[in-house]
């Protein structure tokens, strides 16, 4: 039912206008699981009288089958809506619920518990101003605790309910409640919290949840409920320079072009001039355009369309902003991230990093260090586990215009998918640009690719020869090579052994040292390329996502994916270093095809079946390749 404070009036009018008026406060509750989120949220709706006869009356009769209170309501089932949720007691995905009061809106996210889930609880955080932290009394301050409080500063949320709960278990206790806050405290103190306001609840039993209670005489502060109601949050509304994504090009007709989006930051009227971020280009807009009719004014959260007074180039995706408070615009930053693949983090390995409207290809070029987020200490890591935070460097295909995190939530915010299965494997909170130094730049050369391939007679190519250990790729590369050499082509081999001699004799067999291998390899082989030459790679290079890494280093046509196909079976009775024994006997980790996957390609450009055809025979079809594709041409005669 409705607050009697909130009945509608004789002026609608007016109702509206009142509506209109009431503060918004979007908060989170988050902590360890089964600390009493879901609990918490229905106990509140409960005894605010914010429910409905029907809603409640459903609620009764679900917590007759899926409660765990016996006879009494089970509140979280208010919140917790997948049957899988309700079946196990948790939370695993994140229910949005509004409600209001007198004095002010909301819309709280109830967020899982599980470490499983802490993606989303980073989810229901990205867009909250307060959180309300749970804590079982009987357990106290956990790891999962930690986590989520870090993760909620790192998502610029400054203001922090600590809701001690459960403390009906371990009757009513002021020691323990003490114990708790000072803990908390002390973990916490350098994360940046401007207020955190503790307060001692049951959620079960409505203690301290809207009214306070008489089992906490100690307690002399708010109950949670008048705690939320009169929280003073900075709106930020309008404040910061003008910031507008552009995520459509709105053209209904010849006469109509507008950019619609909804505005990330400060504010813009009719008039003000911006500046495609991007290209630099800029005009002055001359329309505010909604259903609702023209604005002379829009500040942050509106949704628009503005129409410039001039035609200048602007895509979805691109970014409008105030022409002397630009953003920052780079393809290189360092940033906060949390990892939420199930696989690990691999540097150099290439991602898809998706910013507002722009999805690029970006990798990651070195983990600064991983924070435990128990001690608040730097660890050094080369890679990143499920639910770990850490600050790494970003390197992308080309720039993108973005924020400070701390500037702006959301022009500063990101995420990176995995390229194959299109999985979120990773939040981020940009820090800030990395700048390349002014005097580092492309130097153009006159004698170029071309003419260096020309003086050759031949077209240059990266021949990438891959399989697993034993298959025979260094034999027919060699060969291969012999071939050409005789021929008079210019090539050079790259062997992943001799590689290791040298080069790359500081990595190890790690999934994070196999792509750190493969990308110097590829860097190499295209400057051996650019110098027009013929280069044979013999790795095995068991991950589909480098071998893509190394083929969109190349030039189109340039890269010739060789998939040396040899079963395991076979190769292990080859075994000409010995070293599938050592990999059975435990002697030798991450070994592909033992403990180590190996990706077969999907679509190569030559397929060598090594069971069918001797090596010989294998290096001539190689050479024939080359041939019919026009990469060979004998020297001319002088």
């Amino acid at each position: 039912m409705l607050d009697p404070a909130r009945q509608p009036s004789a002026d609608i009018s007016d109702l509206l206008a009142a509506e209109a008026a009431t503060p918004l406060l979007r908060f989170v509750t988050c902590g360890s699981v089964d600390d009493g989120k879901s609990t918490l949220i229905g106990r509140m709706l409960y005894d605010a009288t914010l429910l409905f006869e029907d809603q409640l009356a459903t609620l009764k009769s679900e917590s007759r089958v899926h409660g765990t209170n016996g006879d009494d309501i089970d509140f979280a089932l208010l919140v917790d809506g997948l049957e899988a949720e309700r079946e196990q007691g948790i939370t695993i995905d994140v229910a949005y619920r509004f409600f209001a009061t007198a004095r002010r809106k909301f819309i709280v996210a109830d967020t899982p518990g599980h470490e499983q889930y802490t993606p989303n609880m980073a989810t229901g955080a990205s867009t909250a101003e307060l959180a309300v932290l749970l804590i079982d009394a009987r357990k106290g301050v956990l790891e999962q605790t930690r986590r989520h409080a870090h993760i909620a500063s790192l998502l610029g949320i400054r203001h922090i309910v600590l809701a001690v709960n459960k403390m009906d278990l371990v009757a009513f206790g002021k020691p323990t409640f003490d114990a708790i806050v000072e803990d908390f405290a002390g973990t916490t103190s350098d994360l940046g919290f401007q207020t955190v306001q503790p307060i001692p609840v049951s959620a079960r039993h409505g203690d301290n949840v809207t009214e306070t209670s008489g089992n906490t005489p100690w307690y002399d502060g708010p109950s949670l409920m008048a705690y939320l109601e009169t929280v003073e949050i900075a709106s930020g509304s309008g404040e910061g320079p003008f910031r507008f994504p552009v995520q459509w090009v709105n053209r209904p007709d010849a006469d109509f072009r507008g950019y619609a989006g909804t505005v990330a930051g400060g504010e813009v009227a009719p008039g003000d001039t911006v500046v495609v971020a991007a290209s630099g280009k800029t005009a002055a807009v001359s329309r505010i355009v909604t259903r609702d009719g023209d604005f002379e004014r829009a500040g942050t959260g509106d949704a628009v369309t503005l129409v410039l007074d001039r035609e200048i180039d602007v895509s979805r995706g691109d970014m409008l902003a105030a022409t002397r408070e630009r953003p920052a615009l780079a393809d290189q930053f360092a940033a906060h991230m949390v990892w939420m693949g199930e696989d690990e983090l691999v540097p150099s390995r290439p991602y898809l990093l998706k910013a507002g409207r722009r999805t690029v290809p970006a990798s990651i070029t070195g983990i600064k260090h991983r924070i435990d987020v128990n001690t608040r200490q730097q660890l050094a890591a080369r890679s990143l586990h499920l639910n770990e935070i850490g600050v790494c460097n970003l390197s992308l295909a080309e720039p993108i215009a973005f924020d400070a995190y701390k500037d702006n939530r959301t022009t500063g915010s990101f995420i990176l998918i995995d390229r194959f299965t299109g999985a979120t494997v990773a939040a981020g909170m940009i820090d800030f640009p990395l700048r390349r130094a002014l005097n580092v730049h492309w130097q153009e050369m006159t004698v170029d690719k071309a003419a260096r391939a020309a003086q050759k007679h031949q077209k240059p190519a990266m021949l990438w020869f891959t399989g697993l250990s034993g298959a025979g790729k260094s034999t027919i590369a060699n060969l291969v090579e012999q071939r050409l050499f005789a021929r008079g082509c210019h090539t050079y081999t790259l062997d992943g052994d001799n590689v290791r001699h040298g080069l790359n004799k500081d990595l190890g067999f790690t999934e994070a040292d196999r792509a750190e291998n493969i990308r110097r390899v590829a860097q190499v082989g295209k400057l051996m390329a650019d110098a027009g030459l013929i280069v044979m790679v013999s790795f095995i290079s068991p991950f589909r996502a480098e071998r893509r890494l190394a083929r969109e280093v190349m030039e189109d046509g340039e890269f010739i994916e060789i998939h040396v196909d040899t079963p395991l079976e076979v190769a292990e009775e080859r075994d000409p270093k010995g070293l599938y024994a050592k990999a059975r006997a435990g002697e030798l980790k991450n070994f592909t095809g033992i403990d180590q996957p190996y990706e077969p390609p999907e679509a190569p450009d030559l397929v060598l079946d090594t069971l069918s055809h001797p090596p010989d025979a294998l290096a001539d079809q190689v050479v024939d390749f080359l041939s019919e594709f026009g990469f060979l041409s004998l020297p001319q005669d002088s």
